[in-house]
């Protein structure tokens, strides 16, 4: 499939994916994220509400595997609610939610770097992997096995350059398509292909630096 390296891309999906579980009620699925814009941008809170409820995680842990930092996460993906709420009349209708917000989160987070300077060099450690592991209460040897290697594996994420950790993590976090992560990063579709492929090269190259075999 695109002469992506499966072998790789098929390891690492099931170990640093995340399922998204939204704190509040499920959202209504009749209503599209589209359709709440539209009706927040008519003044129903209730709206955007649900628009945070949905994505607020998901926010949240992008941020976090972008500056490795929970206090500016945390503030960084707030900021891009509050952005979003300050320009909702500039959505266009025609690319999904989504791919907006993360556009908006994308920039605040390597404004960040950039002032952080610590844009190039990014080292995960357990507590972060912590927050991104689903326990297995009915296997807990298995568990901590997988616990142990996801958290070699985002420390080899944090030793990719920018734009390639932002590519894996919009990828295999998000979940995003090709064309989706294109509207996101502003780079054209083949771009998108050839850097999460190098990405995943340079990502394999570490791993094997590290002595993990997936």
């Amino acid at each position: 499939m695109d002469g992506y390296p499966l072998k790789l891309a098929r390891s690492i999906a099931p170990l640093i994916r995340v399922k998204i579980k939204v704190q509040t009620a499920e959202p209504n699925p009749v209503i599209c994220d589209n359709d709440l814009v539209a009706q927040a941008i008519k003044g129903r809170v209730s709206a955007f509400k649900e628009l945070v409820e949905r994505y607020q995680r998901r926010a949240y842990f992008y941020a976090l595997g972008m500056v490795h930092n929970p206090d500016d996460a945390r503030d960084l993906s707030q900021e891009a609610f509050v952005r979003v709420l300050k320009h909702l009349k500039r959505f266009d209708q025609k690319y999904p939610f989504k791919v907006w917000l993360f556009h908006i989160l994308s920039n605040l987070c390597k404004n960040h770097l950039r002032q952080r300077n610590t844009h190039e060099n990014i080292v995960f450690g357990w507590d972060d992997d912590r927050a991104l592991t689903i326990p297995d209460r009915r296997n807990p040897e298995a568990a901590l096995d997988k616990a142990e290697l996801k958290s070699q594996v985002w420390k080899a994420i944090g030793q990719l350059p920018e734009k390639f950790r932002e590519i894996i993590i919009l990828s295999h976090f998000q979940e995003m398509s090709y064309d989706q992560i294109s509207h996101v990063l502003e780079i054209p579709r083949g771009s998108v292909m050839s850097r999460l492929y190098y990405a995943r090269l340079k990502l394999r190259e570490i791993l094997e630096k590290m002595g993990v075999e997936l």
